[in-house]
């Protein structure tokens, strides 16, 4: 779909602050973003605006400013840490005379890399060629020339244009026929789940809150899981075995960041229905992070959007050895579990984390 970046070329990163209150964080997660498709950031501009400019998203005095930071760095791509529209790219290539790229293509081109299951890859898909869609309408008019019928199915008079927005057209439709087929299958699994009483868990999270490493560590599973965004973006089932009574589905699902694409939640919408259908979710949280408070709001509003804000939840403070925390229980005023602080990487707190999942469960469990 999209040509994959390779990795090494240097670029320039432009940051711009609307007001927003974690400005300089978000700075640091894009550089992350950045070297996770494996671009070498050289330069970080940063300024101020009120708001984007409608011709160029920077305004023409910043422009400038990136350009010579392109030549005075040797780079070859500009990369926003802002959506843009088609319009506004094609304006800022032909300024900066490099490639640019803003920040939904960036995650598109992660998720791309990094899916590994069938139902992931053409979800993936699915949202590029939604991507694409938007710089045909808004920013390629460079194919609005008049094409002849010969070879195309619109015939005489037909432009490049619609012609590339037909064939986009037919591949979505095709793709989202290909998605249906694998999501009646893990509808069928999951059915049987539910016939089954199962109770069921969902791990969700802000990306790297170390969800893949507490999946493993609780199901002594192999799940990929690195020190990286978007580690895991396929959902992964294992069973759960707390004691000799009680047994759970456990699932590790995709992470969550600010901003993320709306075409992207749409589109992982069924890898998310685990999380949707969960008994109960543990919201993995990065107990090292300055932005822990704002990643928690992230992930909540993610949830909202695909209809999971009123499952219950037990927040799972995580990677606690960082901050020299110790493993304990938080309850609220009704003694009922609020929080386990945990390290999932150095085994510590989980016996608690099991005993809040018994705890959690029916009192009727389900036995094997």
């Amino acid at each position: 779909m999209f040509e994959r970046h390779q990795g090494g070329n240097e670029a320039v990163l432009v940051c711009l602050d609307f007001g927003e209150p974690d400005y300089l964080e978000s700075i640091e997660e894009f550089k992350l973003l950045a070297e996770g498709n494996g671009y070498e950031a050289r330069v970080v501009i940063q300024g101020k605006r009120q708001k984007p400019d409608a011709k160029l998203f920077a305004g023409s005095g910043k422009v400038e400013e990136i350009a010579a930071a392109v030549q005075a760095s040797n780079a070859s791509t500009v990369l926003f840490n802002h959506a843009l529209s088609g319009a506004q790219e094609r304006n800022l290539e032909r300024a900066l005379q490099c490639r640019v790229s803003d920040r939904v293509r960036l995650i598109l081109d992660i998720f791309a890399q990094r899916a590994r299951s069938a139902e992931g890859k053409l979800q993936v898909e699915l949202a590029q060629l939604q991507y694409l869609s938007t710089r045909l309408v808004r920013g390629w008019t460079h194919l609005e020339r008049q094409r002849g019928g010969i070879g195309t199915r619109g015939g005489p008079g037909e432009t490049q244009l619609e012609i590339d927005r037909r064939l986009i057209g037919d591949k979505m439709k095709s793709v989202k026929e290909r998605l249906l087929q694998v999501q009646k299958q893990r509808d069928t699994q999951r059915r049987a789940r539910e016939r089954a009483g199962q109770f069921s868990v969902s791990l969700v999270g802000y990306t790297n809150a170390g969800k893949s490493t507490l999946f493993n560590a609780l199901t002594h599973a192999n799940v990929y899981a690195a020190n990286q965004l978007f580690a895991t973006l396929d959902t992964t089932n294992r069973k759960l075995f707390l004691d000799h009574e009680h047994s759970l589905v456990l699932s590790d699902t995709v992470g969550f960041i600010r901003d993320l694409p709306h075409g992207l939640v749409a589109a992982f919408r069924a890898t998310l229905e685990e999380t949707v259908r969960a008994s109960l979710l543990l919201h993995v949280v990065d107990a090292a992070s300055d932005t822990r408070e704002m990643q928690i709001v992230e992930v909540n509003k993610v949830l909202t959007e695909i209809g999971a804000d009123r499952i219950p939840q037990i927040l799972v403070w995580n990677k606690i050895d960082l901050k020299q925390g110790e493993p304990q229980v938080e309850r609220d005023e009704y003694g009922k579990i609020r929080a386990v602080r945990i390290s999932a990487k150095m085994n510590q707190g989980l016996d608690l984390l099991r005993q809040a999942l018994v705890e959690a469960m029916p009192i009727s469990p389900t036995t094997e």
